[in-house]
Parts: C-alpha cells; structure tokens; sequence
C-alpha cells in the first residue's frame, strides 16, 4: 500500500522542533491555538466566554483604541510569533514599535512575525496557568519589554516590567490606573478593567493621548515611519 506523506498529527506534550511544529500545525489547518514553550506544544482547550472570550475582546478594544491614536504601531490579535528555535507562543494581544523606530518585531517574508515585542497581553484562568510561568520566563528571556495577564478567576491583572533582565511588577498609582513605560498614554484603569467598562477604558485611552508625552511620541513615529 502506499505510504501516506503527511506530517504526524500535533499532540499537545510533543516535543518538537520549530520547523516541524510549523510543518504539523500547516497540515492542520482546522487547528485554531497550538504554541510551542521551551521544545513542548500546548494546545489550547475550548474557550469559555466568561472566563477568556469577553476579557479578551476588552483589552483588544482597549489596545485598538490606543492604536487609533497612534498610528504606526503593530498591532496583533492571536498571531503566532517565532521568538527562538524551541519558542513560538500565539499571545493573545501584542503592541510593538515599528522596525525603523527601534522596535524589537520583524515580519518575515512568510507572514509570521519574528522577534519580542514591546508588549504582551495574555489572559490566564490562575496564577497556576503557564501563562505565569512557562511562557513569563520565555517572555523575559526574549526581552518583551511589558507584559500584561489578566487573571480572569483571580479577578486580578498583573502587569510586568523587565528591569536588568528580570519583570518586576508595576504598582497601580493612587487612582488604582496602571500606565505603560514603553507606550505614553497606555493607561488602563484596574477596576474598570475587572468590571469590563469600555467606556471607562476608552476614555482613560483618550485621556492618555491628549498628553504632551503622547503627543511627542506619535511625532517621532511619524518621523520614523
């Protein structure tokens, strides 16, 4: 009988090379979530809406809002990205600065984007989800600059900066808003967030953008673009 050509089915556990979780994932193209962390594939279960669906679409608004001011910016939605040779994740959310404006992202000539963006967003059930602990350490080594998980059952967001090569968590200020470094004018509002309020989210975007700090920043990119 003939032998059948087709690469092996993906399992999540494999422990796989990039080039061949690329060629497994590509014969599936039913597959909606798979990431590769450290050498191992992870597949995503079904998603609830609860619990990642509806937190998910709020911080994408949030993120497109943030972009609609400052254009030039990449912004993706569950894109894969080729970190190293054993690290491809599929972030649920990721902002990054263009190439020519010293931004860390590349997009290759096949479509996959290519190195560590300013910022990542991921939305975890725990702090027992691998999103605080396998995929933190493959963020950090990588240089992600700022990473952001929302800990839908916690009821908790943790946003983390890298400083001398280790994330150090940034504190909410008085009025409970936490603000990026790398993004002037990034502000989210902790307690809206948990209460999915995208008006209040939108106008703290808008609040953000109408700063001298942003309004610089958007120049620069704009020279460099």
């Amino acid at each position: 009988m003939p032998t059948s050509h087709r690469p092996p089915i993906l399992h999540p556990g494999d422990n796989l090379s990039q080039a061949e979780f690329e060629r497994r994932c590509a014969a599936m193209p039913h597959l909606k979530k798979a990431e590769l962390i450290e050498g191992v594939v992870f597949m995503a279960s079904p998603v609830r809406h609860l619990q990642h669906g509806a937190p998910h679409g709020v911080l994408a608004g949030w993120l497109a809002r943030y972009r609609a001011h400052t254009p030039g910016l990449l912004f993706g939605i569950d894109a894969s990205l080729r970190l190293d040779l054993d690290n491809e994740p599929q972030p649920d959310l990721l902002l990054a600065l263009p190439k020519q404006a010293g931004g860390g992202l590349r997009l290759a000539a096949d479509g996959f984007l290519v190195g560590a963006p300013e910022l990542v967003v991921e939305i975890a059930a725990s702090s027992s989800s691998y999103d605080l602990h396998q995929k933190l350490h493959v963020y950090r080594r990588n240089g992600v600059r700022e990473y952001l998980v929302w800990r839908t059952e916690d009821a908790a967001l943790d946003w983390f900066v890298l400083v001398h090569g280790a994330y150090v968590a940034l504190r909410p200020d008085a009025a409970g808003w936490l603000r990026s470094g790398q993004f002037p004018g990034l502000w989210l509002p902790v307690a809206a967030a948990l209460q999915q309020d995208l008006a209040a989210l939108h106008g703290a975007v808008d609040l953000g953008c109408a700063t001298a700090e942003h309004r610089a920043f958007a120049v620069g990119l704009a020279v460099h673009g």
